[in-house]
């Protein structure tokens, strides 16, 4: 069904599809709740989803990309994406 498609960017999509369903989901779960406290604690369990999906993604990506990128270029991903958890949690 989808042969054209690199299965990298298949995982990886399909990941972001899961996590905006989970958003949504959310958003619909705050609504039935009708209480600020409650839907806090919603979206306060949505702060564990995107980090990660965003290292999860990231990785399936850098598996993918492993041949075409140097070993200086995969370091310095892994550091942008530490810092972008480390600034998320401070």
């Amino acid at each position: 069904m989808f042969s054209w498609i690199e299965k990298a960017v298949l995982a990886m999509s399909s990941l972001r599809i899961l996590s905006g369903t989970i958003e949504i989901m959310a958003a619909l779960i705050m609504i039935k709740l009708n209480d600020v406290s409650k839907a806090l604690v919603v979206n306060s369990l949505l702060a564990l989803v995107g980090p990660f999906i965003l290292l999860t993604t990231t990785t399936i990506g850098l598996i993918g990309m492993s041949e075409k990128l140097s070993y200086s270029k995969v370091a310095l991903i892994l550091i942008g994406v530490s810092l972008i958890l480390y600034a998320v949690r401070k």
